[in-house]
């Protein structure tokens, strides 16, 4: 069987994760969930990043130990997950044993490989990025992702040989286009490789919070060298070397545009120093906007993702963040174009032809519908089409294209509708076959609009296939069975409540 390994970056847990964080999230779910679909043995990670100095302050802010308030983080984090149903396989935290049992290993290969020596640094130093900024990278002075002025510090630090890896880097994006996504983030990347890199920190001296460097226990290994090493560690490196057989390399990392530089340069020159596989594709997404700016809990731009489900649902959030956003690109997140979206795609839209479709069959046929005669109607070819578009662009993780080419289906099946008028083929002598035809064909792209809607709806997609007479469990579901036009498939159509009322502007601002 083939498999798919993907990961999506770690949160820091000094706070409660935003919209935007939880954008990141979800759009991995709908691949995942894509995945399985297509039967496709699937491990998708994610976790928390809980070595950051933010974190380490947050913790003393409230008086508690340091593990104890990620242990609390955790559950928060988790629970947020569990809500927005986020499928993850496994959870890594940066403080479990085996991934320091990983981080270890990893710094002891590049040392054995000659890529560590020790120096000083001197230079800015962003608190909310946790990250060292060279003069070029600020604007006016300021980090461009916080908005604040860096710290300058200088302290006795272990380096990394990153400039020794800017050839092979080049050489491995000339000969695997592919490997970092959109093509915006590759061309940054490999402007920054034309020009030249510089060797990195990868410890911090007089810390105690984080992972002891194995040649010098005074000093802690550095928070983004330690964070990206979660993605093999969670596949046992240092621990199980029958699993990081089974699993690496990653098949795709999901990270936000603004650390695609982490990603793409400095974790695979990581991977080669250490003798290890590249993974197979980088994919740096764009950043939700909320009032105007990015969604930053540092510059309380930030909204609780829960707010947004409270008032409106998880299904209906999924897709508003899946369409409205193109993958890859900066998008935006507003109450009025939340509702606007929700009343037309969902209450006036799908959740009416769901609806339709079952009055008309509990009004002509009490709710059964026999396999129908003749061949079926032009639904079945527009169907076949738009299973082939929506597999082409889950193919380039086009996640929003594929979400739009489903409702080419849902409009398409509306027009049939009113193309072939079933309630004048009620009235009409002789027309029983022919009546049987239409509503079938009309609950069997229905049902094919479930499994679609699926990976990005998954409560949603089910209930709407259960409704349209397919009561198979999204496990044992399998994309082509399930994305097969059914010819041959007596069914009962289930009824339900409307299953998007209408949202009125009160009720989503104010609930």
């Amino acid at each position: 069987m083939s498999r798919f390994y993907l990961t999506t970056a770690i949160d820091y847990v000094n706070s409660r994760p935003h919209l935007g964080t939880a954008y990141e999230k979800i759009t991995a779910d709908v691949i995942a969930r894509y995945q399985r679909l297509r039967g496709v043995s699937t491990h998708f990670v994610m976790g928390n990043d809980e070595h950051s100095q933010n974190v380490y302050r947050r913790a003393q802010e409230l008086g508690v130990d340091p593990l104890s308030y990620c242990d609390r983080m955790e559950v928060e984090f988790r629970e947020i997950w569990k809500t927005l149903d986020v499928s993850f396989d496994d959870f890594i935290r940066t403080t479990e044993d085996r991934h320091r049992a990983s981080v270890s290993l990893m710094v002891k290969k590049i040392a054995d490989a000659g890529d560590l020596y020790e120096g000083f640094y001197e230079g800015w130093y962003c608190v909310s990025c946790e990250s060292f900024k060279q003069e070029k990278d600020l604007i006016d002075g300021e980090c461009p992702v916080h908005q604040n002025r860096p710290d300058w510090i200088k302290e006795k630090n272990h380096f990394f040989r990153l400039s020794k890896y800017r050839d092979a880097l080049l050489r491995h994006f000339e000969s695997h286009p592919e490997f970092l996504c959109p093509e915006i983030r590759r061309n940054e990347i490999l402007r920054l490789l034309e020009s030249g890199l510089e060797d990195i920190s990868i410890s911090r001296s007089g810390q105690s919070w984080g992972i002891p460097l194995p040649s010098d226990p005074e000093s802690v290994v550095y928070v983004w060298f330690d964070a990206l090493i979660n993605y093999i560690s969670a596949v046992g490196f240092g621990t199980d070397e029958d699993r990081v057989a089974a699993w690496w390399p990653a098949d795709l990392h999901i990270v936000g545009k603004d650390i695609t530089r982490f990603h793409s340069v400095v974790w695979p020159a990581m991977l080669l120093s250490a003798g290890q596989e590249l993974p197979h594709q980088v994919f740096g997404h764009g950043w939700v906007h909320f009032k105007g700016h990015r969604m930053s809990k540092s510059l309380g731009t930030s909204l609780d993702p829960l707010e947004a489900v409270a008032r409106a649902g998880v299904d209906p959030l999924r897709l508003y963040l899946v369409r409205e956003i193109p993958y890859g690109q900066d998008g935006d997140f507003s109450w009025d174009r939340f509702e606007e979206r929700y009343n037309a795609d969902l209450a006036n839209n799908l959740g009416n032809l769901v609806s339709r479709i079952t009055a008309m069959v509990y009004k002509y046929r009490e709710g059964h519908l026999a396999t129908p005669s003749g061949s079926p109607g032009r639904l079945a070819q527009v169907t076949e089409e738009v299973v082939g578009r929506y597999q082409a662009a889950m193919k380039r993780y086009a996640l929003h294209e594929a979400a739009a080419v489903t409702y080419q289906l849902v409009d398409a099946t509306n027009e049939y509708i009113t193309e072939t008028e079933p309630w004048k083929l009620a009235a009409e002598d002789g027309a029983a076959g022919r009546l049987t035809r239409v509503l079938f064909d009309i609950s069997e792209a229905v049902r094919i609009v479930g499994i679609l809607l699926g990976p990005v709806m998954p409560n949603a997609g089910r209930e709407i296939a259960r409704r349209m007479g397919d009561e198979t469990s999204e496990r044992d579901q399998r994309w082509t069975q399930a994305t097969t036009w059914r010819t041959e498939s007596a069914r009962t159509i289930l009824r339900g409540e409307s299953m998007w009322p209408r949202l009125e502007s009160k009720n989503l601002r104010n609930s």
